[in-house]
């Protein structure tokens, strides 16, 4: 495994919060808590709100993606410093109707020019089990820029 890129795992996560959310307007807007991007692993939440939805009432398929990519790309990121997606897959599992998503990702295997990443999402709701709403495969890419 790559040496660490920050010192602590709370370095990590306030660079996440300063780069990946901060300079995104959509992940800004979405308001995404990072709270976990170390040694290949990534944790990120998104409390739902109603422009988030489809017209049944669960999360649009657009943001279940977002988070699946960008549990993805935060655990490369983790390795391989800053890093774009290059393709992902994702199953849709069941509808994601909760009041939070949460996504947690993990590098299967980093290489030098892409990054190989599995990533699962949950729908959450206070006192109920999560549900297991999506599964992804992504290939992310160092660009080599320093952050």
């Amino acid at each position: 495994m790559p040496p660490a890129l920050f010192p602590t795992p709370e370095a990590a996560v306030a660079s996440m919060k300063k780069v990946a959310v901060a300079r995104s307007g959509f992940s800004s807007w979405l308001d995404i808590e990072p709270l976990k991007v170390w040694e290949g692993e990534s944790e990120l939440v998104l409390n739902l709100r109603p422009e988030m939805t489809q017209h049944h009432g669960y999360a649009h398929g657009a943001i279940v993606g977002l988070m699946a990519d960008n549990a993805c790309e935060w655990a490369g990121a983790s390795l391989a410093g800053d890093v774009v997606t290059g393709g992902y897959t994702i199953s849709f599992l069941r509808p994601a109707e909760g009041e939070r998503l949460r996504a947690k990702g993990h590098v299967v295997k980093a290489g030098k020019r892409q990054v190989v990443v599995r990533a699962d999402v949950w729908a959450e709701s206070e006192g109920e089990a999560p549900i297991h709403v999506a599964a992804a495969q992504a290939t992310i890419v160092p660009t080599g820029i320093t952050v």
